[in-house]
Order: structure tokens, then sequence, then C-alpha cells
């Protein structure tokens, strides 16, 4: 063969070779379940950090940085100032936030000790010298506090889904013993409902009686027992028929001494019912409670997005973890219709919160705005425990998509 020949044929292939472009190399970007498990992970972690009361163990601090002259005004009364450890309310957030941890297969094992430990502070607030038996504002080591039924349903709730993840019949045995306070606190005034506060009977609000609700329709959930069915059912009712407003969505409370509506509205309070809805209607196949689930999810989300809110938001963030109580509504009714929109909503407007509210410590602002007075603030304990609990939700759904 000619050897000029050769070389052309050559040169013409190392042309053409040459001209071929290298494949570039595409950096994979993490799924979103990982970016979001990465999310909870982190402040859960950072509040474990920061919050935790190493005197205490099992407690934590009611914000971070710690500020002793700060006071609280979620109670009956007058202002009460930030103690040794927080009270019970913003504790369960970390309750709440490990249990949802516990939901993810892998994370299993590393989140199982953090639950021990929070049994044995949520056990710090029980108490044992009144009866019945239940659970006070504050430990019971430290003062006699006063018992909320809010509380106690809290307390319920979150023993039950620590049953429902561990199958362990303490917990169940312990949210049992939280339902009979619960009933103590039941009485025909206004026709059924509870109050707010033991031994205080001037209300009775959607938080007392949505949170006990709920404890009554999981202990139906895990025995079968129809008796948590009915109360389930009683409470639901007396909450329709008290404290619905005629859009769908939920009042605060009713007074006892005249009878009327506080028309004031938070998320939870709809967010509640709309959870409820769900599992009657899973419990029941009834529709009508599949409807009112739907009715009352896009009510709420009328209402809180047609409220003044931040430009870069979709909803006002009345408080973190009330938009998380509304958020678990939302996915109850995600597993049963689809509807994905709401979630969607909520997903975004915690994104811009991560992206762009974060103090130097990691916490958010309690408005998930950029306010700077906001970020320069102590965090409280229960804004930044809902973060965890959000992400993690956030994390289990996305990696349902892409199963």
């Amino acid at each position: 063969m000619n050897i000029r020949f050769i070389k052309i044929v050559l040169g013409s292939a190392m042309g053409v070779i040459l001209c071929i472009e290298a494949p570039k190399v595409v950096a994979q970007q993490p799924k979103l379940s990982a970016v979001y498990l990465q999310r909870a992970e982190k402040i859960y972690a950072d509040i474990w950090t920061h919050y935790r009361v190493p005197a205490y163990p099992g407690l934590f601090s009611e914000n971070f940085p710690s500020d002793k002259k700060d006071t609280l005004d979620y109670f009956q009364g007058n202002k009460v100032k930030v103690k040794q450890v927080s009270f019970l309310w913003p504790f369960s957030g970390m309750f709440s936030a490990t249990n949802v941890l516990l939901k993810i297969p892998a994370e299993r094992k590393k989140y199982l000790p953090y639950l021990n430990s929070l049994s044995i502070g949520m056990e710090k607030y029980r108490d044992t010298r009144r009866s019945p038996v239940g659970y006070q504002a504050y430990p019971s080591e430290f003062e006699k506090d006063d018992r909320y039924y809010d509380d106690n349903g809290l307390v319920g709730i979150e023993y039950m889904e620590a049953y429902f993840d561990t199958k362990n019949p303490v917990y169940l045995s312990r949210a049992k013993v939280v339902f009979k306070f619960i009933l103590s606190g039941w009485s025909d005034q206004l026709g059924g409902g509870v109050y707010w506060v033991e031994g205080h009977k001037d209300q009775k609000p959607a938080c007392s009686n949505g949170t006990d609700m709920l404890v009554a329709l999981k202990l139906y959930k895990a025995t079968k027992d129809t008796s948590y069915l009915k109360w389930g059912t009683r409470f639901y009712d007396w909450m329709k028929a008290n404290l619905a407003d005629s859009d769908g969505i939920y009042c605060n409370d009713k007074k006892t001494a005249d009878g009327s509506v506080n028309k004031t509205y938070y998320t939870y309070n709809s967010g509640f019912m709309l959870e409820a809805s769900v599992l009657l209607y899973q419990f029941t196949n009834d529709k009508k409670y599949l409807a009112e689930a739907q009715r009352i999810a896009k009510s709420a989300y009328l209402h809180f997005s047609s409220e003044k809110h931040d430009e870069h938001l979709n909803i006002r963030i009345d408080l973190p973890w009330f938009v998380t109580v509304l958020f678990r509504g939302y996915e109850a009714l995600y597993r049963v219709d689809g509807n994905y929109t709401y979630i969607a909503s909520i997903n975004k407007d915690l994104d811009y919160a991560w992206q762009n509210t974060q103090d130097e410590y990691g916490f958010l602002t309690k408005s998930w705005t950029t306010n700077e007075k906001e970020i320069k603030k102590p965090k409280w304990l229960l804004d930044e425990a809902c973060i965890a609990e959000l992400y993690a939700r956030l994390s289990i759904l996305e990696s349902e998509k892409h199963q």
C-alpha cells in the first residue's frame, strides 16, 4: 500500500477524532430527599448541642442563646420568666422531630437512643401527686405547676407516634394514662369538650380539644378499641359544632361565661381538624370526612395565604410549629387524595427561610423572614425543633416519590 496514502487517511482520522468534543463531567445533584434529611439532621444536632442542659439529662433550655430575663406569654394568667429548663410545650417539639426521623429506615438505629433520652425527659413532667395522673407544664422535680389539657394531648400524641415507630408497649400504656387525665377535663358545659387548664373553666379552646381528639383517634388506630373511636368522634363533632367558621377554618376558643367564640385564627387549629378528618375517613370509609378534609385544606390555605405576609412567602407564618401541625394535616390528606399542592407551597416557604434567615448558629427566624431584629434575637426551642420535623417529613415524601 502507498505509504503516502496511509498517512493521509490517518491524518484525516485524527482530524475527525480531534474534532470530537470530550464529554463534559456533570456533577450529579444530590436528591432532594438527601438534601432535606441533611437539613433535618443538621438543625436537630445543633439543637442538641446548644439547647441541651447537661445538669438535667433529657431536658433542654427554652431559648438559645439563653436569656434568663425573657418572659413567656403562653400560659393562663400572667407572663412567666424563663427558668432552668424549658416548659413542656417546646420540649414536645424535639420529641416530635425524633419520632419523624425514626420513620426513616436508615436513621432508625441512630435515633433510638435519642428517643430513649427524650422519654426520660418527658417523664420528668409527669405529676403523680394529683389524681388522675397527668403531665404538668414544668418538670415536677422543680415545682408544682398547672396541668394543661393541650400539653397532655401533645404527650399522648408523641407517645402514640413513638409506639407506632417502635411497638414498645410502654409508650402505648403511657398514652392510655394520659387519655384518662384528658377525659377528667371533659364536661357538659357548652355541650361538651375540655377546658384549657385543669381548675380553670373560663374557655374551651381548639388547641386542647384538637390535640386530645388526635390522641383518641391514634389510640383507636393502635388498639381498635371502639371506645377511643367514639371519643375521637365526640371531640370532632364538638369542634365542628362550636369552633368551625362558615368558611371552613377553625376559631381559637369558646368562652364559657357567655358562649361567645373568639374568632382568632391560627394555622394549627385547622390542622388538627384536617388530620382528624383524614383519620376518620380512613377508619370509617365515610366520604363525608374526606370531603370535609378537602374543604378545610382549601379554606385554610386561602385564608392564610390572603393574610398580610412577606412577599417571598406563600402564607403568613403565624408560628412555625403551628404551620407544622397544618402541614401534618396536608400530608395526611396527600396520602389519600394525592394532592401535593399545599405541601409544595409550605415546602417553598421553608426553603426560603432556610436559605435566607439563618442566624450565626444556623437557626431560623420565627417569621421565616429576613427581619434583622429577629435574626439577632435568641431563638425559641419550639420554633427550631419543628424545622427538623418538617425537613424529615419532606425527606420521606421526596424519597417515596422516587420509589
